[in-house]
């Protein structure tokens, strides 16, 4: 028996795991992994993540170069979701900002607490 299956994934072999900037504490985003994306992450040291909507593993920054290097990867007490802390090199964000989390619910409407530090078409060479 390995680590990974102690682990409790969900009906699709996927866990959750919440990105904190090791340095700030920062919540940068939230994402998933499978058993593959967690090997591929301890091995290399830079994050790897199950991508839902493209169905595949990608590496973070691989076409934004904003990655995303392991400091630590801690599992909560159910076995049921991850954190991990990064060093992260720019921004979390594809939206470009440096967290995922830009935005704040005030007075029933969404309202921006961070501003845009690199354009997504910067990022994405678009």
């Amino acid at each position: 028996m390995t680590i990974l299956d102690e682990l409790k994934f969900d009906k699709n072999d996927l866990i959750p795991v919440v990105i904190q900037d090791n340095n700030t504490k920062d919540v940068l985003m939230v994402a998933w992994m499978n058993k593959e994306s967690i090997n591929l992450t301890i091995s290399n040291g830079y994050m790897y993540y199950w991508s839902r909507s493209r169905s595949k593993i990608w590496k973070k920054g691989e076409t934004s170069n904003q990655t995303q290097k392991l400091v630590e990867l801690r599992i909560d007490c159910d076995k049921d979701s991850l954190l991990a802390l990064v060093e992260q090199n720019g921004v979390a964000c594809h939206t470009g900002t440096k967290s995922c989390f830009f935005e704040t619910i005030q007075n029933n409407k969404f309202v921006r607490n961070q501003d845009i530090i690199t354009s997504p078409e910067t990022l994405y060479n678009k």
